[in-house]
């Protein structure tokens, strides 16, 4: 409750809005329940914040229930039914044991074809490796320079779970990278994989004619486009391509009125390395299977064309699983109003997200704009 009241204050407090009441709160959380025995999360918070009235519910959708509470909000004000509503997602992981929250994270899976099998995300992401490595010539050192970008943006972001820088030696080619590094499924090693992170991310929702009276520089939720998939992934006509990305990209990108070659950054859901480069291809940024040669020419770089993930994404910011698709729109928020800091991107008037749900089965992309 406190990581979820210290974000939403911020939050409260930018948008200027306390003395106009908030009529709505949409609160993610994948596993308050399950993590700290805490449930109906979103009626303890508007009290908790002093909000009541508020309307108030809940939100999960897996690792997108963060991406999903804010489209709810999105729909709520652009419906007419609320002006001002806060959408917040959070999630306390950490003083759990590391087994048990892949267990945990792993019932998302297919009950008869997967979970009873032993399957987890961390194994389903190293088969979708070997494969993409097979097909399209993907290395371990293109995973490892993913990691490597992520790490070095999370070092400018002061919200950054993991601000460590990393190098190639030492996580793949010296004596050393192997206890450094261990594998984690293969050829997944640990700088492969997100952490188990603590937080939350909070942002308000307001009729844009009116939000222009509480800021000289509102953001526009110009897109929101949301798809699924097969739960289990070998039902899938072609294991390596992210269909419900493909599908959900293709109707924020139609909302926005916009194609992707329009954006000038994105985050994307890495919770595994090979995430980055292959949402990056379905989101429609690059030719299929290409993906990691525009990382190693430097595209996706915080310089680059198309920075990807300069708040360091899930590998480095934190991946705590409520909060991940707000925190997402939070960091472009920053950056589309020219906040960032150190990591700012130049000149940046329209940003894509992508947050992804189970192993690609359920997925909410926004596009933003600024006004």
């Amino acid at each position: 409750m406190d990581l979820l009241a210290e974000a939403s204050l911020k939050a409260l407090d930018d948008a200027k809005i306390w003395d106009h009441g908030v009529d709505s709160i949409y609160v993610a959380s994948m596993m308050a329940g399950e993590l700290t025995h805490q449930t109906a999360i979103a009626s303890a918070l508007a009290d908790y914040l002093g909000l009541l009235p508020a309307a108030a519910e809940r939100i999960e959708n897996g690792p997108a229930s963060g991406g999903s509470a804010v489209k709810n909000a999105y729909l709520a004000v652009a419906s007419g039914v609320y002006d001002a509503v806060l959408a917040v997602g959070g999630e306390k992981m950490r003083h759990v044991p590391g087994d048990t929250v892949t267990d945990l994270v792993a019932t998302m899976t297919h009950p008869q074809g997967e979970y009873q099998h032993g399957v987890t995300l961390p194994s389903l992401a190293a088969m979708f490796t070997r494969l993409y490595m097979s097909r399209y010539g993907l290395t371990s050192e293109h995973l490892a320079k993913v990691a490597i970008k992520n790490h070095s943006n999370a070092l400018k972001n002061p919200y950054a779970h993991i601000r460590q820088a990393i190098t190639l030696e030492g996580i793949l080619t010296s004596r050393e990278a192997e206890v450094n590094n261990p594998l984690v499924a293969d050829p997944l090693r640990l700088y492969d994989c997100c952490p188990v992170s603590d937080g939350a991310a909070a942002v308000v929702l307001y009729p844009l004619e009116k939000a222009r009276e509480f800021s000289d520089s509102p953001v526009k939720v110009a897109g929101i486009g949301q798809a699924t998939d097969t739960l289990a992934v070998h039902d899938r006509k072609d294991p390596a391509v992210l269909e419900a990305v493909r599908k959900a990209s293709q109707l924020a990108f139609a909302m926005a009125k916009i194609n992707p070659k329009d954006i000038d950054l994105a985050e994307l859901h890495d919770a595994f390395t090979i995430l980055e480069i292959a949402e990056s291809e379905d989101a429609g940024f690059f030719k299929k299977g290409t993906g990691h040669k525009a990382l190693e020419e430097g595209v996706t770089s915080l310089g680059g064309r198309l920075p990807i993930n300069p708040s360091g994404g899930l590998k480095a910011r934190g991946h705590p699983v409520g909060a991940t698709g707000v925190a997402q729109v939070v960091e472009l928020t920053w950056q589309l109003r020219g906040e960032a800091g150190e990591r700012q991107v130049q000149d940046a008037r329209r940003a894509y997200c992508c947050n992804f749900g189970g192993f690609g089965n359920n997925v909410v992309s926004f596009v933003l704009e600024r006004e």
